[in-house]
C-alpha cells in the first residue's frame, strides 16, 4: 500500500510536472489551420490548390457518413465510448503488441493523436506521451465527438504534401473528399498509420492490403453493410495518373503571384475564381509538349512557353515551359528573352502615326549606322517596297530605317504605351527587338490590336470568396482606354493580315478568320517568336533555351509557327468567325507624292503587293489628304 501510494504520488507529480511546461488549460485554443486557396478555372473547375495544407477545409456534414467511421474503425474503434485516453484499447494493444514481440499496435486515440498534431512535435518521449494524455482530457472536455473528429479529418497528414482529407482525396483521386467512394474512404483512412510507407502513388499493393484490413474493420463494427465491404474489396481504389506536364501550375503559381495585390494576406480558406479555360490550357500544354518532343532534339530547342488571352486581358491559358515537374520557373511571366522582329509592329506602329500608311514606299537596300550594318534575313534585297510588303516578309532594313525616321526613343514610348514595361534600349538595334520582353508583355500589346486599339493589363482573377461565400474581390472592368487610333489600327491589323495571307505567317492561317500575326527570330537563332490573334483570341509563342543557347536555325515562321497555328485551329473550333475591330485598311488611289516623299511611279513595283483581294469587301475608312490635295482639291 505504501509503495502504491508512493507510486500514485509519483504518477501525478510527473504529471503536474510536465503539464506545468503547457500554456494555462484556460488559456489553451486550437491553432488556426493554414489558410488554403482553392484555384478554380474558368468553368469552376479545381485547378489547383495553394497553401501549407494542400486543401481546403471540409465538415463531417460534407462528406458520406462512411468516411469518418473508417478513420473510426481502424484508429480508434471506441471512440465514442471513451473520454479521450482509452485504458481498455491501450491494454488491448498492449496484450496484442507483447504476443506478437512485434510492436504492431498504438493505443493512442484519435484525440491524442490531434493533440499530438495540433500542439506537440513528433518526438517518441514518456513527457510527450503525458502532455499528449493531457492536452486529449483538455480536448474532450472543450468539444463534442463529432466536432474532434472533423478537427481531426482536416489536421492529419496523409502523405505527399496533402494535409487533411480533401487535400488527400484531390492528391491521390483527383475528386472532393465529397464524393469519395467506400474503397476510397478505406484507402485514406488506412494512410496514416504510415503515410510515407503506405502512398497509394508510391506502393499501391501496400496500401490495399491496408485498406482491405479498414473494409474488414468497418463491416465488423457494423459501420458498413456486409455486401458494401463485398463491393468494396472487389472494385479496391486506385490512384489517379497524372496526365501531363502539370502546365495548370504555371497558371496557379501566377494567380499566387498576383493574389496579394487584390486581398492582402490570407487569413482563411479562400476559392479565386480565374480566367483560366481548362480546355485551352490542356490544348496548349499538349501542343507544345508533343511539338517539342518530336523536334525538339534535332532543333536543339529545349523550352518552350505560350500565353493565350482573350482581347480584353484575360488569361485563357498559360504555360511557363515544357515540365512543371522538372522545372517550376515560369517562362511565360518572367523570362526576358529578345523578341526579334516580334518588336516590329511598335516601330511600324509609330511611322504610322507620324503619317506614313501602308502603301507609303521606302528603299530595302543596305543601310549602315555608326558601323553597324543589320541585313535582311535572305541576304537579298528589294529595292523600292511599300510598308505592308516589308512587314509582311519582314525586311530588316525597312524597319531600322523606320526607327531612325521615328527615332528609336519613339519606339520605345509606343511600345510602353501598348503594355510593354520591360526596359527598352533606344539605339538603333531596337527595330529588330534587341531589348529583351516576357511573352505575357508581349502577348499584352498584341491585345490592343484585337481589341480595337484599347490598353489593357493581363488579368487572370475574377473574383475572390471567402469559404462562407463572402465575396471579398470581384474584378470590374477596367484598362487604359483607347491607345491607338482607329485609322491607324486598322491600317495596322492590314499589315498583320497581309503577313498571314501572304506573308511569314501564310502557312498558318485560319480559313474563315479574320488573322494578324508577326513572326520574330533572334540573332543566332537564341529565340524563336508567333504572335498572333484574332477578335477571339491573342496568343504568343515562344522557343528557346533556358541557357539562351543556339537552336538549330529555328525561325519564328518555322516551329513557333507551327505550334500557334496547331493550337489556334482547335481553339477556334465551332467559334463563328468574326472580323477584327475596326475592319482592314484598303489601300486606294495615290498621288505621285507620298506625304511629301516623292516616288518614281504611282504604281507599287512590280514585286510588291499591296492588294489584298480577300478584303475587298471591307468598307474603307476615310482617307487623310496630303498636303497638296488639302490646297489644290482632289
Amino acid at each position: 500500500m505504501v509503495l502504491g501510494l508512493w507510486c500514485a504520488i509519483g504518477l501525478v507529480g510527473l504529471v503536474a510536472y510536465h503539464a506545468a511546461q503547457l500554456p494555462p488549460i484556460n488559456q489553451l485554443t486550437v491553432p488556426k489551420r493554414p489558410p488554403n486557396i482553392a484555384i478554380l478555372a474558368a468553368d469552376g473547375t479545381l485547378l489547383a490548390n495553394r497553401g501549407e495544407t494542400g486543401g481546403r477545409t471540409i465538415t463531417i456534414g460534407e462528406v458520406p457518413p462512411y468516411l469518418p467511421k473508417a478513420f473510426v474503425a481502424i484508429e480508434d474503434r471506441r471512440f465514442y465510448q471513451h473520454f479521450g485516453i482509452d485504458p481498455v484499447g491501450l491494454t488491448r494493444a498492449m496484450v496484442n503488441n507483447l504476443r506478437r514481440s512485434g510492436g504492431v499496435q498504438g493505443g493512442s486515440t484519435l484525440t491524442q493523436q490531434l493533440a499530438k498534431n495540433l500542439f506537440l512535435t513528433q518526438e517518441r518521449t514518456a513527457a510527450r506521451k503525458i502532455q499528449e494524455a493531457i492536452l486529449a482530457l483538455w480536448l474532450e472536455r472543450t468539444y463534442s465527438k463529432d466536432q474532434i473528429l472533423e478537427l481531426y479529418l482536416n489536421r492529419v497528414y496523409f502523405g505527399s504534401g496533402a494535409y487533411g482529407v480533401e487535400a488527400a482525396a484531390q492528391r491521390y483521386f483527383n475528386k472532393s473528399a465529397r464524393s469519395a467512394t467506400i474503397a476510397e474512404a478505406a484507402m485514406l483512412a488506412g494512410l496514416v498509420q504510415a503515410p510515407s510507407r503506405l502512398a497509394p502513388n508510391r506502393n499501391p499493393e501496400a496500401a490495399e492490403k491496408r485498406a482491405q484490413l479498414v473494409i474488414a474493420a468497418m463491416a465488423e463494427q457494423g459501420l458498413i453493410s456486409q455486401a458494401s465491404a463485398k463491393t468494396a474489396l472487389v472494385a479496391p481504389a486506385e490512384a489517379a495518373e497524372r496526365i501531363g506536364a502539370g502546365s495548370v501550375n504555371y497558371a496557379a503559381d501566377y494567380v499566387m503571384d498576383v493574389l496579394d495585390d487584390f486581398i492582402g494576406a490570407v487569413e482563411g480558406d479562400v476559392t479565386v475564381l480565374t480566367t483560366i479555360d481548362p480546355r485551352l490550357q490542356a490544348l496548349a500544354e499538349t501542343t507544345l509538349v508533343e511539338a517539342l518532343a518530336a523536334q525538339g532534339g534535332k532543333l536543339n530547342a529545349g523550352q518552350g512557353a505560350i500565353v493565350s488571352m482573350a482581347p480584353d486581358g484575360a488569361l485563357r491559358a498559360l504555360i511557363g515551359g515544357r515540365d512543371y515537374t522538372k522545372s517550376q520557373f515560369n517562362r511565360a511571366t518572367a523570362a526576358k528573352r529578345q523578341p526579334g522582329s516580334a518588336f516590329k509592329p511598335f516601330v511600324y506602329l509609330a511611322a504610322l502615326e507620324q503619317g506614313l500608311t501602308p502603301d507609303t514606299i521606302r528603299d530595302d537596300s543596305l543601310v549602315t549606322i555608326k558601323g553597324w550594318t543589320p541585313e535582311n534575313n535572305s541576304r537579298t534585297y528589294r529595292g523600292p517596297v511599300t510598308l505592308q510588303t516589308a512587314f509582311a516578309h519582314s525586311l530588316n532594313t525597312i524597319a531600322v530605317k523606320l526607327n531612325q525616321e521615328v527615332t528609336p526613343r519613339e519606339s520605345v514610348r509606343t511600345a510602353q504605351r501598348l503594355g510593354i514595361s520591360s526596359a527598352l534600349q533606344a539605339n538603333p538595334s531596337l527595330a529588330l527587338g534587341t531589348s529583351e520582353v516576357t511573352p505575357i508583355e508581349l502577348t499584352t500589346a498584341y491585345a490592343t490590336f484585337a481589341n480595337g486599339g484599347q490598353g489593357v493589363l493581363p488579368y487572370v482573377i475574377r473574383e475572390v470568396k471567402s469559404t462562407a461565400g463572402k465575396v471579398i474581390y470581384a474584378r470590374k472592368g477596367s484598362g487604359f482606354g483607347a491607345v491607338v487610333q482607329p485609322q491607324t489600327l486598322s491600317m495596322m491589323n492590314a499589315m498583320f493580315h497581309e503577313v498571314m495571307t501572304s506573308g511569314t505567317g501564310s502557312k498558318v492561317n485560319l480559313p474563315g478568320w479574320e488573322v494578324g500575326g508577326k513572326s520574330g527570330t533572334t540573332q543566332d537563332f537564341r529565340d524563336a517568336w508567333f504572335v498572333g490573334f484574332t477578335a477571339r483570341l491573342v496568343t504568343a509563342v515562344w522557343l528557346g533555351n533556358d541557357d539562351n543557347s543556339q537552336m538549330k536555325r529555328v525561325f519564328g515562321s518555322g516551329l513557333p509557327a507551327e505550334i500557334w497555328g496547331k493550337y489556334m485551329k482547335a481553339a477556334h473550333v465551332g467559334a463563328q468567325p468574326a472580323p477584327l475591330p475596326g475592319g482592314l485598311w484598303r489601300s486606294g488611289p495615290r498621288s505621285i507624292f507620298d506625304n511629301g516623299a516623292p516616288v518614281a511611279s504611282a504604281r507599287p513595283p512590280a514585286n510588291t503587293q499591296t492588294a489584298d483581294t480577300d478584303r475587298a469587301w471591307v468598307p474603307p475608312p476615310p482617307q487623310e489628304k496630303n498636303l497638296l490635295e488639302r490646297l489644290f482639291g482632289g
